[in-house]
């Protein structure tokens, strides 16, 4: 008997033990749940109305577009049919009418059992949830926590406490997304079906009240066999749910998922001009967002972007009007994307010109299916040979007759003509071919394609050809151009750098650059490109302004040409991509059907023109034009004209006709024989026996000056590498562009005595005009006494320029340049 009474009296301890532990757990749970309850976000009748867009506002926070505000036809629960309620209730939750406190507390047991074996915090939501959820929470995943779960329970109670079941359900059916842009049931049956919520079949209310649990995934365009699937689950629903007959269910079933389904269109935009202008940007915004586990268009979210408003409204303006640069017809299409070099943000995007007020078109910025020409030849030709194989800024190549190894397809130019032997700098502002292709010969097709791999751009291609064209996009091209400006790092570009939650959460983005290249790869690519604007693109150039860029082409394959006479002599693509120190612009023009639209050579020189247009912008607003400093892994040299295999350093005594400012990898400089003192010696001499001429151009007060900035020998007598073609430009006696200066303040002491000074130049440059017509020139009237003159016609079909020179040598350079395979290929 004692031990009877010993035994109870155990189990009464351990009862009131468990009673008084389960007793503290309820407290504790309480305290959090009102301490949560308390810290919830605020709701109002308006929010529970309202639609579940979000806002999207510039990198300064001015609004530029709002999503689905505006396309919501509200209906009120009175006229919405009663089996419409009931496909809604019986899917979503069947139990809403029976659940005074808005809440399951069977539901949140189960589905708390469920989180914690299964390490989620999903499920148990009922209807009255879910609109909470929809109103002021956010759908990622990491945002699910068991705070905001509890302060999700918190606001039902209070809804349902402050509304009847009617209203919420009203609330609930004009809340939700049901893809396409579309929110809430009256605009779902208009739009799929082209009628009324209450002259739908049950078969169709059913497929409207499946689509919110996955929009995208159950559109009966896209997915029609998993909508079928998800709207047959509705039926079943309802008729388990008592709501429906057999016989009402069989019928609904087997309807097919088309039936009444009207065409499938496109939403078109408000009238919201910002939206029109921002449009492409958007798409790509709300897909980033989207990959973040966001719902931009049920979330409520506080979308900040990368956009400069400002710049990408410009932008729109350039492509979108002739006060910029003329096209040739309203055919002729654009996609540009403009970059911040120094982190990779998105600061303007244009998907195409005449676009009208279709929402999220084909988005030309980002589409690879289009060759970028010559744009390929410093990322996969000349960086790589630089980066790996130390090859100098004069490096000799040939520019002769050349076959693809395996092959009968012999590589040509657009004027199928050979310069012979030039060195790397040459090669690369004139854009020729063959030395590119050599170039990357020598390099390796493999090592080519792991370096450009690093700047974001996977090529697939098998064949050398790629090194002159390969399938790039323009926000590719601009952020990989974008390692070259900031010294070697690549940025994956992005869109979004702040989401703010309709319950207070704020998630911030940025990127982390990795190193893709040496800092004197970088430089010395720069410091070639230099040389594209100043004397070869002079469309491009703009005075003043610190930059560096590349022209483009691909022109038509000879079967092309076979079927459509009219492609002969015209470009499938042109390009231009340029670059300073603050922005990285990259610019694709051509036709959507290029086998019947070719651009002529008068307006090849689009794409540059765009790109001088907004950079002019860019950087009058930016009112900051720093220049490139040259890195300490880099040597810069004076080195003779002498064709010579094996560089050999110019004298202290040298004319500047007789020498180039070339650049070595550190360890990689031929010797100099000559003392710091003799350049320094030699450079006063001449600067006290001839005129020193100065070139005075517009800058931005915040720019460097060039001894700080610009390519210097050690006798510090190098000045102006910025667009200074005396200094950039391969100054071989075949390439006589010289003292075509963009520098502030340069002065230019290069004259030698006895001799006339080749820098004392009068420049008269008409290719930077905006016109349509190609060649325009640019034209140095040079005191010399040298009299033979070279013809460099640059683009010739982009307005290339003629430089009229006094330095020795003639012959003729023309870059445009054409791939003579039976494929299509590149030029310029």
């Amino acid at each position: 008997m004692k031990n009877k009474n010993t035994s109870i009296l155990t189990f009464k301890n351990i009862l009131k033990w468990i009673l008084s532990i389960v007793a503290v757990l309820a407290g504790i749970f309480l305290f959090v749940f009102v301490y949560y309850a308390f810290s919830a976000p605020a709701i109002s009748q308006e929010n529970l109305q309202s639609g579940g867009s979000s806002t999207i506002v510039d990198s300064t926070g001015k609004q530029i577009a709002s999503l689905g505000d505006n396309k919501r036809n509200y209906v009120t629960i009175d006229k919405v049919p009663q089996q419409m309620e009931d496909a809604v209730v019986s899917i979503e939750d069947k139990n809403f009418y029976n659940e005074p406190l808005g809440i399951d507390p069977v539901r949140i047991a189960k589905s708390a059992f469920n989180n914690v074996t299964k390490g989620t915090l999903q499920g148990g939501s009922t209807l009255t949830q879910q609109l909470v959820k929809l109103t002021v929470f956010s759908t990622e995943t990491k945002d699910q926590t068991f705070k905001r779960k509890m302060q999700e329970a918190w606001l039902a109670m209070r809804v349902s406490q402050k509304f009847s079941k009617q209203q919420i359900l009203e609330f609930y059916m004009n809340k939700v997304y049901l893809n396409n842009g579309i929110y809430g049931v009256e605009t779902g049956a208009k739009y799929y079906y082209g009628k009324k919520l209450k002259q739908l079949s049950l078969a169709q209310m059913a497929l409207l009240a499946g689509l919110p649990n996955a929009p995208s995934n159950y559109d009966p365009y896209t997915h029609p066999t998993e909508a079928k699937q998800r709207r047959d689950l509705v039926i079943q629903a309802m008729y388990n749910n008592n709501k429906i007959t057999k016989a009402q269910a069989d019928e609904a079933m087997n309807t097919p998922i088309t039936s009444g389904l009207q065409p499938y269109k496109k939403v078109s935009n408000s009238n919201n001009s910002k939206r029109i202008i921002a449009d492409p940007y958007i798409k790509e915004a709300i897909t980033e967002v989207k990959k973040k586990g966001f719902d931009p268009y049920r979330d409520n979210l506080k979308i900040t972007v990368n956009m400069d408003y400002d710049a990408q409204k410009r932008l729109y303006n350039i492509v979108n009007s002739s006060n910029y640069v003329s096209f040739p017809d309203s055919k002729m299409q654009v996609g540009a994307s403009v970059v911040n070099p120094n982190n990779g943000k998105v600061v303007a995007m244009i998907g195409g010109r005449n676009l009208g007020n279709v929402q999220f078109g084909l988005n030309r910025a980002v589409q690879t299916g289009r060759s970028n020409g010559s744009t390929m030849k410093p990322l996969l030709d000349y960086a790589p040979a630089i980066e790996n194989l130390n090859w100098s800024t004069y490096h000799q190549l040939e520019d002769t007759e050349y076959t693809y190894a395996g092959t009968n397809i012999q590589l040509k130019d657009w004027d199928e003509q050979y310069e012979g032997q030039m060195s790397m700098r040459k090669a690369l502002v004139n854009s020729r071919n063959i030395p590119a292709i050599r170039t990357l010969s020598a390099v390796g097709l493999s090592n080519a394609k792991k370096f450009v791999k690093g700047l974001g751009i996977n090529i697939t291609e098998k064949y050398l050809s790629v090194g002159i064209g390969g399938n790039v996009s323009s926000l590719q091209g601009a952020a990989a151009y974008s390692a070259f400006s900031n010294g070697g790092t690549y940025y994956k570009p992005y869109y979004v750098s702040k989401i703010e939650t309709a319950d207070g959460i704020t998630h911030t983005y940025g990127k982390n650059g990795k190193q893709a290249m040496k800092d004197s790869t970088a430089y010395m690519i720069t410091d070639m490109l230099k040389g594209v604007p100043s004397s070869y693109a002079t469309y491009a150039n703009i005075s003043g302004l610190h930059q560096a860029g590349k022209t483009g082409t691909t022109n038509y394959s000879s079967e092309s040409i076979a079927q459509n006479s009219a492609l002969s002599g015209t470009a499938k693509d042109s390009w231009y991509n340029g670059y300073t120190k603050n922005y990285s612009i990259s610019v694709w023009t051509g036709y959507d059907s290029p086998n019947q639209n070719g651009i002529s050579s008068t307006y090849q020189s689009v794409a540059g023109k765009i790109y001088k247009a907004e950079m002019s912008y860019l950087a009058e607003n930016t009112n900051s034009n720093p220049n490139w400093k040259k890195p300490s892994s880099v040597v810069s040299m004076r080195i003779q004209n002498s064709g010579s295999e094996t560089p050999v350093v110019a004298s202290p005594s040298s004319s500047s006709s007789s020498y180039t400012k070339e650049l070595f990898v550190k360890g990689h400089a031929p010797s100099n024989p000559y003392k710091d003192s003799d350049y320094s010696s030699s450079s006063a001499s001449k600067s006290s026996s001839n005129e020193v001429t100065t070139n005075n151009h517009s800058s931005s007060s915040s720019e460097s000056t060039d001894s700080d900035n610009d390519t210097t020998d050690k006798d510090n007598t190098e000045t102006g590498t910025g667009t200074n073609s005396d200094s950039n430009s391969s100054n071989d006696s075949d390439n006589t562009t010289t003292n075509n200066s963009s520098d502030s303040s340069t002065t230019n002491s290069n004259s030698n005595t006895g001799s006339t000074n080749s820098n004392n130049s009068s420049n008269t440059n008409t290719g930077n005009s905006n016109s349509s017509n190609s060649g325009g020139t640019s034209t140095n009237n040079n005191s010399g006494s040298d009299s033979s003159s070279s013809s460099n016609t640059g683009d010739s079909n982009s307005g290339g320029t003629t430089n009229s020179n006094s330095n020795s040598g003639s012959s003729t350079n023309s870059g445009a340049t054409t791939n003579g395979s039976s494929t299509d290929s590149s030029g310029q």
